[in-house]
């Protein structure tokens, strides 16, 4: 088994541009990509225009149109061409529809459902590994467009705002675990985000285990809504960041004529770089059309307030 390191992707990724044709054209389009540049509550987002994403942004998710398509994530079901890194249990693969100038995505080798409890201590495991890159995770529900088969996608480092936002955010601590590992809250573009700071996975995955437990449960969702965002800031250290949802999609992504907005948030799009799948929503969203979507589908202050009141309450019973 090859080893997991920043260089063993990289050659990957090379290799995978000489052998595979329709990855290597749909990076080539990613150059002719147009983006524009907003400001959004004190905050950077960019938007970027990308047609190849629309298999992504339009994906049916509910359970009758899973039982009814093949498992993309699945090895018997992928591309002759897709090659991949094995780590533990799971595959490291090229994207072949990018929003990152190097994408990939980390599937399980299992066929399993998207769930993240137990596999947070993989992702920020994953993040110290894979230094350059920010590794994400879309809950069902909110952008996973295979919510059937559990798994990670990863991009280059530094590519989305909310990393230097997050960086510089007036942090509320909420709880610590030892001396090295502290959830905190912040604000982010609008978005309510609790953050993990921590040296060790354990810290880590105690205090986002905690988190978990205390988030409002979707009614009869398995999983509360979340995206969560993780990178290594050195010195074995690597920041989560959990952005509670409360909605799928937006109600423009519904709306007929003038008023249709095709925006499905997932993580890259909290983390502040929202993709418009179709050039008339790229040409005609506003930051105003931003900060209402991010305002319906994340939590309110009043939502993020009771998750804090319940993590401090020490006869709250965590699920």
């Amino acid at each position: 088994m090859e080893e997991l390191t920043i260089d063993a992707i990289e050659a990957l990724f090379r290799q995978q541009m000489t052998e595979w044709g329709t990855s290597r054209d749909n990076y080539a389009k990613l150059s002719q990509v147009k983006v524009r540049e907003f400001t959004v509550h004190g905050s950077r987002v960019v938007v970027q225009c990308n047609p190849e994403r629309l298999r992504s942004s339009a994906a049916r998710v509910d359970k009758a149109a899973i039982a009814h398509r093949e498992c993309f994530l699945c090895t018997a079901n992928r591309p002759v061409e897709q090659r991949g890194i094995e780590w533990g249990d799971y595959t490291v693969i090229v994207n072949p529809y990018p929003i990152f100038p190097k994408h990939f995505t980390i599937p399980t080798r299992k066929h399993t459902a998207q769930r993240i409890v137990s596999r947070i201590g993989d992702m920020r495991r994953l993040a110290l590994l894979l230094e350059g890159c920010t590794i994400f995770y879309n809950g069902p529900c909110c952008g996973a467009s295979a919510p059937d088969h559990c798994h990670f996608q990863a991009g280059v480092k530094g590519f989305m705002p909310i990393e230097a936002e997050i960086a510089s955010a007036a942090m509320s601590e909420v709880a610590r675990e030892g001396s090295d590992a502290r959830l905190s809250t912040a604000q982010v573009h609008g978005c309510n985000v609790m953050v993990v700071d921590a040296a060790t996975v354990d810290g880590g995955c105690k205090l986002f285990d905690r988190l978990y437990r205390a988030l409002p449960q979707c009614n009869d969702r398995e999983e509360p809504m979340m995206n969560v965002l993780c990178w290594s800031t050195g010195e074995h250290r690597a920041t989560v960041v959990v952005i509670p949802r409360r909605k799928h999609r937006p109600d423009c992504y519904y709306s007929e004529g003038e008023g249709k907005l095709l925006i499905s948030p997932a993580s890259v799009d909290l983390g502040g770089v929202v993709i418009a799948s179709r050039k008339e929503d790229f040409e005609r969203i506003t930051a105003e059309d931003i900060a209402a979507i991010f305002s319906e589908v994340c939590i309110t202050d009043a939502e993020i307030a009771g998750i804090i009141d319940n993590i401090k309450d020490k006869n709250y019973k965590l699920r």
